[in-house]
C-alpha cells in the first residue's frame, strides 16, 4: 500500500536509550558509504558480506561487490518514473526488482543476469486495483509477490522457474475489508527454508500474518496485536528460524506517531505477543535479524533485531525486552544483514550505512 501518501511517511524524532548500564562496546559500528546516487533507497538485499543490492526511486538500483567500499548506481531503462520498492539479490550477476508507480501497469518485476547491464521485464500488472507491495524468494528461481487485496482476494503471484509468474490468488485466505500491506522496505514478505513464508498485513480491522508451509499452495491467517486502520498495521516481518520471529508496524498518521510496535512469535506465527515498545516514532518500516552476534560469554548465540524507520532506529539483543536507540539515525527505510559484521541500512537521498556488531 503506502501509495503516494508515503511522502509524509513518519515523523522524525530524536530517540534515547531505553535501558541503562549496557556496555558501550556492544553498540554497533555505523559507517556511511557512498551509494553513487541521491535518489532515495527503499530496499536492500545482501547476497553475502561482499555482494549487496539496493533499490529505490526514479528507477534506481545500486550494487556493490566489495562490501560497500564502492557502489555502482544505475537506472533501469523504461522505469525512470517508477519506484523500486523491493529488490532480491541472488549473486553479483543476478537480481530481481519490483516496482510501483501511479498506474496499474507500473507494478512490474524485472530481472538481470548480467549485473545490471540489462534488465528483462518478467511481469507487468494488468489488474487496475492491484498494488504489489513486496516479494521474497526461497531459492534463486522460486519466489512469491504479494499485493493488497482486491474485492476480498489477494492477487498474489508465484514463480517456480525464475522467469514466469503465475496467479495464486486461489490459494490465499480471504481478505478482511480493505486489507493490504505496506510497500515500505520490501519486507512485508519473509521466506525461510524451501517452503515457509509469512506476509504482514494491515489497513483493515486487524493486523495479521498470513503463513504458508508448503511453498504457497495453502495459507493460514493469524491475528497480531499491532494497531490496524487504513493507515496502520504490520509493515515488516522476519523469522530467525521456522518458529521464532518478529513483526513490526505502527501508524502512518502523523497525528498519531507513538504507535510503533513489535510483537514476537515462538510458534511459527500462529500467536503473537507484544514486546516492550521500541524507542522510535511513527511506523516501523523495516527490521532484520543479525544472526550469531556474541553475547560476551563465548557461545555466540545472541540474536539481534534492528528496526529502522524515518522516526529513528533501534536494536534489541533479546527480541524486544530491552531496546537501545541508534542516536541520530533517521530517514532510513530498510535494513538487512549478510552477517553480524555486514549489515546495511538504506534510506533517503541515497544514503547507506554499514552496520557491524
Amino acid at each position: 500500500m503506502l501509495k503516494r501518501s508515503l511522502v509524509v511517511f513518519v515523523i522524525a524524532a530524536s530517540t534515547t536509550l531505553s535501558a541503562q548500564g549496557h556496555s558501550k562496546a556492544s553498540q554497533p559500528t555505523l559507517t556511511p558509504q557512498d551509494s553513487g546516487t541521491t535518489n532515495g533507497l527503499i530496499a536492500v538485499s545482501p547476497v553475502n558480506p561482499q555482494v549487496v543490492w539496493a533499490s529505490g526511486r526514479a528507477g534506481t538500483f545500486v550494487v556493490t561487490t566489495d562490501g560497500g567500499n564502492t557502489w555502482r548506481a544505475g537506472v533501469v531503462p523504461g522505469a525512470e518514473a517508477l519506484q523500486f520498492r523491493d529488490v532480491e539479490g541472488v549473486s553479483a550477476k543476478v537480481a530481481y526488482l519490483q516496482s510501483i508507480g501511479n498506474n496499474p501497469t507500473d507494478f512490474r518485476i524485472y530481472k538481470t543476469i548480467d549485473g545490471g547491464a540489462t534488465w528483462t521485464m518478467q511481469f507487468q500488472n494488468q489488474n487496475p486495483a492491484a498494488f504489489y507491495d513486496c516479494f521474497a524468494f526461497w531459492t534463486p528461481n522460486r519466489g512469491i509477490s504479494h499485493s493488497d487485496s482486491v474485492n476480498g482476494v489477494f492477487p498474489d503471484l508465484r514463480t517456480t522457474d525464475g522467469t514466469t509468474w503465475q496467479d495464486i490468488s486461489g490459494n490465499m485466505p480471504p481478505a478482511l475489508p480493505g486489507e493490504g500491506s505496506f510497500a515500505a522496505s520490501g519486507t512485508c514478505v519473509a521466506t525461510r527454508g524451501g517452503q515457509t513464508a509469512w506476509i504482514a498485513t494491515g489497513a483493515s480491522t486487524t493486523a495479521r500474518v498470513l503463513a504458508t508451509r508448503d511453498g504457497g499452495d495453502t495459507w493460514d491467517a493469524y491475528d497480531t496485536p499491532l494497531p490496524s486502520s487504513p493507515s496502520a498495521g504490520a509493515f515488516t516481518v522476519a523469522f530467525r528460524n521456522p518458529w521464532n520471529g518478529i513483526v513490526g508496524g505502527g501508524d502512518l498518521d502523523p497525528a498519531d506517531p507513538n504507535n510503533a510496535a513489535t510483537a514476537t512469535s515462538n510458534d511459527g506465527g500462529v500467536t503473537w505477543t507484544l514486546t516492550n515498545p521500541p524507542p522510535v516514532t511513527g511506523a516501523i518500516f523495516g527490521l532484520a535479524y543479525a544472526h550469531g552476534v556474541g553475547n560476551g560469554d563465548g557461545d555466540g548465540s545472541r540474536t539481534v533485531v534492528i528496526t529502522a524507520n524515518a522516526g529513528g532506529a533501534a536494536w534489541t539483543p533479546d527480541e524486544g525486552t530491552t531496546w537501545f536507540s541508534l542516536p541520530g539515525v533517521t530517514g532510513y527505510w530498510a535494513v538487512a544483514f549478510a552477517s553480524p559484521k555486514a549489515g546495511w541500512l538504506v534510506g533517503t537521498d541515497g544514503r547507506i550505512l554499514k552496520i557491524s556488531f
